[in-house]
């Protein structure tokens, strides 16, 4: 998808100035509360219609100030999943997925109410009034009515800000699956840097109305990497695991990671801080550290007052935090075999 917006809209004293083209299946648009990013997927939606400029998706005009072309919102076949789940009181679960899909013109319906209920898992759900549902099953039905619309692309605007830790990544799957399944392109609206690196492939840093540049999610966490209280947080999806006494051993890479203090589940979202990550020359002789990686250094580079030590783990990658005393001492180098060490302690089930 291919995605270009030349607009200017004055709402109050606020303004949003923006000139750019984006190209990607899995966009984030990501900066503060109030900078103008829920704004700027309003125009792209219709929901606001910009005093001057162009929305253009694939090459095709949907906003043309200057030639008058303004699309209504009902045919940019464009899905909407909002913070909150805004589904109708009156139907059922049922009722609200078919919602748009009784409204998407006949040539447009490849994407069938079986199959999203079979990939949302909302089988059991379907015969329900909406309010007898729990916040990860209304966000679960509010995803499947979007994507029944049978969109060319969808907008989530913060979808899962206002659910807890614990439901947000059991909701961040399901979002994934649906997309990659159905190959929905999306816009994935968030100040959240964990949620922009684990849903989107480029990203709009959007600030005080204005597109400041594009970035990966993954350079977004290293421009943010500082002191301790900013470290850069490793991301690891983990599966299969086994008990280990009082432990829960996961296979990754070439070996496995002795994790304590989770549940143990099939298949979870775990970070690791990397300044929990300590560093040796040589293989340490005695050390409380469960996890003891042989690694070699793939990169080096600046995070605020410290340095980033990018390593590769049989075939795995983690990225440790130390000051640059410890970069001398140690002598690391890209190319350097060095040991890495986490307690067993330190991972931090997310979902």
């Amino acid at each position: 998808m291919q995605l270009r917006v030349t607009a200017h809209k004055q709402l109050g004293t606020f303004s949003l100035d923006v000139d750019f083209t984006i190209e990607g299946e899995k966009i984030g648009i990501f900066g503060p509360s109030g900078g103008g990013k829920s704004t700027l997927v309003g125009l792209i939606a219709g929901l606001h219609h910009p005093d001057r400029g162009i929305v253009l998706i694939d090459g095709e005009p949907i906003f043309d100030r200057e030639h008058g072309v303004n699309v209504p919102v009902e045919h940019r076949r464009i899905g909407m999943v909002f913070q909150r789940a805004h589904l109708f009181p009156h139907l059922s679960v049922k009722g609200n997925l078919l919602y748009g899909f009784k409204r998407c013109a006949h040539l447009d319906r490849r994407i069938t109410l079986d199959h999203v209920v079979e990939v949302l898992q909302i089988g059991h759900l379907l015969d329900r009034g909406v309010k007898n549902l729990s916040g990860g099953e209304k966000q679960r039905v509010a995803i499947g009515r979007a994507v029944l619309s049978n969109p060319r692309m969808l907008v989530m605007d913060e979808p899962l800000s206002g659910l807890d830790d614990n439901l947000k990544f059991q909701i961040i799957p399901f979002l994934k699956n649906v997309c990659e399944t159905f190959t929905i392109p999306y816009l994935f609206i968030s100040h959240s840097l964990t949620e922009m690196r684990i849903m989107t492939d480029r990203v709009l840093c959007v600030t005080g109305g204005r597109v400041e540049g594009e970035t990966t999610g993954e350079q977004l966490a290293r421009d943010a990497t500082g002191d301790y209280a900013s470290a850069y947080m490793n991301l690891l999806r983990l599966k299969g695991p086994r008990r280990a006494d009082d432990m829960y051993a996961y296979p990754w890479g070439a070996g496995e990671l002795l994790l304590s203090g989770v549940t143990g589940a099939e298949e979870a979202l775990f970070e690791v801080s990397s300044a929990d990550i300590m560093l040796f020359k040589r293989h340490p002789e005695a050390i409380s550290a469960r996890n003891l990686l042989h690694c070699r250094v793939r990169e080096i580079f600046n995070a605020g007052g410290r340095i980033g030590v990018g390593l590769e783990c049989g075939g795995e990658r983690l990225v440790a935090l130390v000051v640059r005393r410890t970069l001398r001492e140690l002598d690391i180098r890209e190319g350097t075999e060095i040991y890495a060490a986490i307690k067993a302690t330190a991972f931090r089930q997310l979902g």
